[in-house]
């Protein structure tokens, strides 16, 4: 029953960043939440608090609007106190020149008694920073932004 809860809750989130509910996803983190984003480039590095993770949120949806995920595999383990969750991903964007953008990755999430203590997102970064220099080539300066590091 727990797990069937937990992965529950992993599919709404992932829902959520498609109707950019960012609110909410950051209301069921801890507020020394650690999210993790590979790449060198204005989405990646490491935020360990909940103020930063809001603000990596509105870039992402500013920067890429038109992202859809949609999660393919989910897999939880753990006590409540301690729980990992392992999610699998695909991803659909637009470029700006209206080309289909194309993505893949996979989160692994820690909650601790059902809050989001940490999330580990790896995923092609290549692609992303590829989609990020196509936005700043048509005027976006936040698209060569430094990471928000916080």
């Amino acid at each position: 029953m727990y797990f069937t809860i937990v992965k529950r809750l992993a599919r709404r989130n992932f829902e959520l960043v498609n109707r950019k509910g960012y609110d909410q996803i950051v209301a069921s983190c801890v507020p020394d939440v650690r999210h993790r984003f590979g790449g060198t480039h204005a989405l990646g590095g490491e935020r360990h608090d909940a103020v930063g993770l809001r603000r990596w949120f509105d870039r992402l949806g500013r920067l890429v609007p038109t992202l859809r995920l949609e999660v393919t595999d989910l897999w939880a383990t753990g006590p409540p106190w301690n729980t990992t969750v392992i999610i699998r991903w695909v991803g659909t964007a637009r470029f700006p020149d209206g080309s289909p953008y194309d993505q893949h990755g996979v989160h692994v999430v820690g909650l601790r008694w059902g809050k989001v203590t940490s999330i580990d997102a790896n995923e092609d970064s290549q692609a992303v920073a590829t989609m990020l220099d196509a936005v700043a080539a048509t005027g976006v300066a936040e698209a060569s932004a430094a990471p928000i590091v916080t």
